[in-house]
């Protein structure tokens, strides 16, 4: 099809408990990126809170619950951020946008085969915890980003994440992010991670960096805007550009797992086995 048989980069961001700043995340690597040049799409998989049009004062005409329910197409739904990127946005105050069929999320899914623009990397912002939808996202990308907080509550959830993820979905390693960190605080939280995985988890993590803790980043929630675009030589935005930097050189996906059709596949595969086994 054309516009999306290239390779692009699938990265999940997941946390395993909410308020760690994992939208924010998001939006930020986003904004970073774009900067680099790649061509980024964000998808606010969060369904029902959509929580990336607060975070960027969107909004928009069309959202992902106009597109299941085809009222327009997912080209309509998909807007242009500040910052370079652009987004397929959520459904606010949806309540059946939380609760998607399996079919629906299927419907979801098979329209990014329809996309008419490339893209470099498609980010998707997951809701936090165990709900379905993160399992079945986390399952299609092809990079899991674990958003952190070095705090008890959040540190045990990413632990119990990972280990669904691990036992039962065979979905093995992480990329760790420290999020609101002081000084040296992220490689610490990192090695709690490692210490407690290697305890009972078959599981590898790679340590991407810190996010600190930074009072601009607030103002830039404020605001509205990426801390990446608003205040650009922040600490907090300067690390978000060191993050994007290191995802930029991972290697390029290869074969079926470089195109979205891979994304695509992944999910429908999963949804068609479920209807079987019914």
């Amino acid at each position: 099809m054309p516009g999306v048989r290239h390779p692009v980069r699938v990265i999940a961001v997941t946390s395993g408990k909410g308020g760690v700043g994992k939208s924010t995340v998001a939006v930020n690597l986003a904004a970073a990126l774009a900067e680099l040049g790649q061509r980024v799409l964000v998808l606010d998989a969060d369904f029902g809170r959509a929580d990336v049009n607060v975070l960027l004062g969107l909004a928009p005409r069309w959202n992902v619950w106009n597109v299941i329910r085809g009222e327009c197409g997912l080209n309509d739904a998909v807007v242009e951020a500040p910052g370079g990127f652009a987004v397929v946005p959520a459904a606010a105050g949806v309540q059946a946008m939380a609760e998607l069929t399996a079919t629906e999320q299927a419907g979801l899914i098979r329209a990014f085969s329809t996309l008419s623009r490339p893209f470099d990397v498609l980010i998707v912002d997951t809701a936090s915890g165990i709900a379905a939808s993160v399992i079945n996202f986390a399952k299609a990308a092809q990079d899991l980003l674990m958003v952190v907080l070095d705090e008890p509550a959040s540190i045990a959830n990413a632990c119990t994440l990972m280990k669904l993820f691990s036992r039962g979905h065979y979905l093995c390693q992480f990329h760790i992010l420290a999020n609101m960190t002081h000084g040296a605080q992220g490689v610490a939280l990192y090695k709690k991670l490692l210490r407690l995985t290697d305890r009972s988890l078959d599981v590898s993590l790679d340590y991407l960096g810190a996010i600190p803790s930074d009072t601009f980043l607030r103002r830039s929630l404020q605001k509205q805007q990426s801390v990446v675009q608003a205040y650009p030589n922040s600490k907090s935005a300067r690390a978000y550009k060191e993050l994007a930097q290191k995802v930029a050189a991972w290697p390029l996906p290869q074969g079926a797992r470089g195109h979205l059709e891979f994304f695509v596949e992944r999910l429908i595969e999963r949804d068609e086995r479920r209807e079987v086994l019914a």
